[in-house]
């Protein structure tokens, strides 16, 4: 199936999507399942009624109708809709499931009566799951006879890297014997049994290990998720063949089908067929689009951009050095500070700098909530990016060619941080108590030193790799193809 090639009309495929409710798994899940609709699928996308709501509030009352061959669906999560809860702490349990299997016995039962329709979705052929939401899919799927595939909207490493949970714990190497095993050096632990990856530490590896509990209930949840991905009928990672082949290679001798599939924005851009999807927005935070302007005004690389994602919080302490260690590097920046980034607040409240730190902000910084960020990423003026290292932010500053200070916090994201300073040469470590001096100079470093310079070459032959991994004979563009010859026949070789 070439890059124009879609389904023809003897094809009933019907793929219902069903991302972790959180914002950066909804948007990768989004773009696959405007993917799949433009090479001809049904698609029925399912919030969150919480999601659902909130989605409306931002993007406005028609956001989410739907398009022709294209379905917004809700269960239910338990939380009430005023609730002001982050996605990332929704109580996302095994109660979801009735809810899920009644919503698919309807999608069933009203696509069987009228299959025959223009318009009308077909029966539900598969279901594509966020790999975390298999324990609410795979049984959902198990019952109704539905195929499941799993969507790991993660990089191959830091897959990997949960999928040895299970190994990390029979070894002894988790959890850790007391506090202090955080601090002396224990972390340190080079791991070199690990298949596809070398020289990773212990605190290389997603940071859920690090607990010092023996029934830590998210350590468990990994475990279960990557463990339950084995009987999928395939596994799809957000990345591509160059930028993770021994990782991709080692996957395929584990898995029997792992399809590599990213960025996926840059296989949007790629695939000629466009549709009316280009319209349904990704944010759960309205985006103030008014810093483009404000880039327009400046020279070409001279900005530093700062977004820690839609999760991640920081104390006072660190947002105050942050601000001035960017103030004192004399570099123009652009800052992203969501109402909730301060420990202890949430979205109805507002961060508030020192009056001294805000005044030296109003001569070279802009401070939004929110914007369009691979906008943002790939706008001329854009030099550097302060980030957390979460998943899609890596992906979308590798595809836009810029360098990265790497800021981890939790999750994937340390391992994130260690393929993109060492493996890809992309990025500056710094740690999450820096102080402003530390901050100045690694800024300096990346916007004008020569690690800088080396740093931005670099990133820009991995935008160059990723545009030719999405070119219509590229592997991302082929693997997409495998795909979807996959999703119409789940159960086959």
């Amino acid at each position: 199936m070439s890059d124009m090639e879609v389904l023809n009309n003897g094809d009933k495929p019907h793929v219902v999507c069903i991302p972790l409710p959180a914002q950066s798994h909804m948007k990768a899940m989004l773009k696959l399942a405007k993917l799949l609709h433009r090479k001809g699928f049904h698609i029925t996308f399912v919030n969150t009624e919480y999601n659902h709501q909130r989605l409306l509030r931002v993007r406005g009352p028609n956001a989410l109708d739907g398009l022709p061959r294209f379905r917004f669906e809700t269960i239910s999560d338990g939380l009430p809709l005023s609730d002001n809860t982050k996605p990332s702490q929704y109580p996302v349990s095994k109660n979801m499931i009735p809810p899920l299997l009644k919503l698919l016995a309807m999608l069933n039962d009203t696509s069987t009566a009228a299959a025959s329709l223009p318009g009308v979705a077909p029966p539900v052929t598969c279901i594509v799951s966020d790999g975390f939401m298999s324990f609410i899919t795979a049984e959902a799927g198990e019952e109704l006879g539905i195929p499941v595939v799993m969507f790991f909207t993660l990089s191959a490493c830091g897959f990997m890297g949960f999928y040895q949970f299970r190994n990390l714990l029979e070894k002894g190497l988790t959890p850790l014997k007391d506090a202090s095993y955080v601090t002396n050096g224990y972390l340190d632990t080079i791991i070199d049994w690990i298949p596809g990856m070398k020289d990773i530490r212990l605190k290389d590896l997603p940071s859920y290990i690090q607990t010092t509990e023996p029934n830590d209930k998210t350590f468990e949840f990994c475990i279960e998720a990557a463990e339950r991905s084995s009987k999928a009928s395939a596994i799809i990672l957000h990345t591509f063949e160059a930028l993770e082949q021994d990782l991709l290679n080692a996957l395929a001798s584990i898995f029997p089908f792992v399809y590599s599939i990213g960025p996926l924005q840059l296989l949007l851009n790629h695939i000629s067929k466009k549709d009316e999807s280009e319209s349904i927005g990704y944010n759960l935070w309205k985006e103030e689009s008014e810093c483009l302007k404000w880039l327009d005004s400046k020279e070409p690389g001279s900005i530093i951009y700062v977004n820690f994602g839609s999760i991640a919080s920081v104390t006072s302490k660190q947002l105050e050095e942050l601000g001035w260690g960017l103030v004192n590097s004399h570099h123009h920046f652009l800052w992203i500070i969501r109402p909730d980034l301060v420990k202890g607040t949430d979205e109805s409240d507002s961060v508030f700098l020192p009056p001294e730190l805000s005044a030296e902000i109003e001569e070279r910084g802009l401070i939004v909530a929110w914007c369009p960020q691979e906008e943002v990423l790939n706008h001329p003026s854009v030099g550097g990016f302060v980030t957390h290292c979460g998943w899609n932010s890596t992906i979308e500053s590798l595809s836009a060619g810029v360098p990265m200070i790497c800021w981890p916090f939790f999750a994937d994201q340390q391992t994130i941080c260690r393929y993109a300073c060492t493996e890809w040469e992309v990025g500056l470590e710094i740690g999450g108590d820096a102080n402003r001096d530390e901050v100045e100079k690694v800024v300096r470093e990346l916007m004008g030193g020569e690690k800088g310079k080396k740093m931005k070459s670099k990133a820009m032959e991995w935008r160059g790799l990723a545009e030719k991994a999405t070119c219509s004979d590229g592997s991302s563009a082929l693997n997409l193809n495998l795909l979807v010859k996959k999703l119409l026949d789940p159960m086959g070789g």
